[in-house]
């Protein structure tokens, strides 16, 4: 009998924390209304009619911005923001959203460090921070196809 209560204890207790370790919150009241942005870069498409003095010769190329997509995961949602030279240098890794306090918080500072370095999304993913790690790289990703 004690056999069979020690073995049937043993079996909620694992079930339990097997579906604790699996479990995925539904979206909290700040990203519940978080609509995924499409990629967009910042600068407008301007005529020669519409600038007085232009002849429409080609300008040299400012600093621009391309928002990547809103990624959402279980810790929240990551949406990045690149600032790009007029070579086409990431010189900036903004984050229009990011997780709360937490390993994900701390990860997105590694993450941004690395793209500056390597210049792409090519970078290893933070320990312990795996979906914020993969919605960042996905966010990021899109920022840089769309430019």
């Amino acid at each position: 009998m004690k056999k069979t209560i020690v073995a049937l204890t043993v079996a909620l207790s694992t079930a339990g924390f097997v579906s604790l370790y699996f479990y995925e919150a539904g979206p909290t009241e700040s990203t519940a209304h978080a609509a995924p942005a499409p990629p967009r870069s910042s600068v407008p498409s301007v005529t020669a009619q519409e600038v007085p003095g232009w002849s429409g010769e080609p300008l040299a190329r400012a600093e621009r911005t391309i928002d990547g997509t809103a990624e959402s995961n279980k810790h929240g949602v990551v949406q990045v923001q690149l600032v790009l030279s007029a070579e086409d240098r990431i010189t900036d890794v903004r984050f229009l959203q990011e997780p709360g306090p937490g390993r994900g918080a701390e990860a997105i500072k590694v993450l941004r460090q690395s793209t500056l370095t390597v210049q792409s999304a090519a970078i290893d993913t933070v320990s312990g921070a795996t979906m914020t790690s993969e919605s960042y790289l996905k966010s990021l990703q899109a920022a840089l196809d769309a430019k």
